[in-house]
């Protein structure tokens, strides 16, 4: 077999082509809803999500570092020159078309890259991958070239159970792990999008739901009191709620795991929202809640806000959701049991309730959008 018939992909297992593929409904069902439920509720007594995640990332970057050892073990016992030959192997890959995922992230590894790096070193020009790729084993044979000098000769072999197992030298490692900090770059940009588009929805949902809303889809809201709906589209953006009350008052929601250093890009958002909004034959008022995690001790983004009428409540802050509830009773008479409780007993009534959350309802609805419908 020639290198360039070897196939990437082939070298790694069904568990790590998942952990590549991983969606927001597929991560769900890999980390398991105790733990998903376990990760809203950390967030709405106002930990981070970040903090709560990050083990989720570390162990999926573990297992994935593991195949990596792994496939460059497998790869090296198809052909001694396996190593030296991946730029090249990557090469190709990379100029076939519709690669799937998974194969186009561990081609774009083996030269160092992610799809930023991918975009921003290449400006996506396929004509300049090759290029890059000579410039890429002139940097890496320059490197093995000093590490022979600085550190001396690394010699000693690797051997996998399967018999898999392939001679140790500072080619092997320089190639591994640059391929390995690329991989992490990828890994952790990708669960941090998709961490937060899944969490946004599953946290806000799940909050309205404690607050005694019934989620019902956008398209044909059956009955228009005490409801929501997640991710509607309005005349000029996105909003990540709409909540109904009673005739004539609602909430808009915008939420973002954003830190304190540019939380003013959610405002930049959110001032574009209208202030009413006609739903059927009815115009209704329209009041705004931004919800971010922190604001800057120096940020305008409070006094902005009450510029656009708009309401900002940071996550960190304890119990924020009784702020929620607080500034909906100001803006449209909300009357609920969590307006007024005691601060020692919010955290168990959270969670209590958080068990009665529909969230394989807020899960199925945003793989379906608008042609969600309500289970019985």
């Amino acid at each position: 077999m020639t290198d360039t018939q070897i196939s990437l992909i082939d070298l790694v297992s069904d568990e790590a082509r998942d952990l590549l593929s991983l969606s927001g409904s597929d991560l769900v069902q890999h980390i398991g809803w105790d733990v998903v439920r376990g990760v809203v509720y950390d967030v709405l007594t106002g930990r981070n999500l970040r903090d709560s995640t990050e083990m989720l990332t570390r162990r999926r970057l573990a297992l994935l570092n593991a195949s990596l050892v792994s496939l460059f073990l497998k790869g090296t016992n198809l052909s001694a020159n396996f190593v030296e030959r991946l730029p090249d192997l990557a090469a190709v890959t990379l100029q076939q078309k519709r690669l799937r995922k998974a194969e186009r992230w561990l081609a774009q590894w083996m030269l160092g890259l992610n799809d930023k790096a991918f975009q921003n070193v290449l400006r996506d020009k396929p004509e300049a991958l090759d290029a890059y790729k000579e410039r890429y084993i002139a940097v890496c044979r320059e490197a093995i070239a000093n590490c022979e000098t600085e550190h001396g000769t690394l010699s000693g072999h690797l051997e996998l159970s399967s018999g898999a197992k392939a001679e140790l030298n500072w080619t092997f490692f320089v190639y591994l792990l640059t391929a390995t900090g690329a991989q992490t770059l990828a890994i952790r940009g990708s669960e941090k999008s998709t961490y937060g588009k899944l969490f946004e929805r599953l946290v806000l949902g799940s909050l309205l739901y404690i607050l005694g809303f019934e989620m019902v889809s956008p398209e044909q809201p059956d009955k228009l009191e005490r409801v929501f709906w997640l991710s509607s589209r309005g005349e000029k953006r996105e909003s990540d709620a709409t909540l109904l009350y009673e005739a004539g008052k609602g909430v808009r929601f915008d939420i973002g795991f954003i830190g304190q250093g540019n939380p003013e890009i959610s405002l930049d958002k959110v001032s574009r929202f209208e202030r009413e909004m006609q739903l059927g034959h009815s115009q209704w008022y329209m009041a705004t809640i931004i919800l971010v995690d922190r604001i800057g001790r120096k940020s305008r983004i409070v006094r902005l806000a009450q510029e656009i009428g708009g309401t900002i409540i940071q996550m960190s802050m304890g119990y924020w959701p009784q702020q929620v509830a607080q500034v909906l009773h100001q803006e449209i008479g909300f009357e609920h049991e969590l307006l007024t409780m005691d601060e020692s007993q919010i955290a168990d009534y959270l969670k209590s309730r958080l068990q009665q959350v529909p969230l394989q309802d807020f899960i199925q609805h945003l793989s379906c959008g608008s042609q969600w419908t309500k289970q019985p």
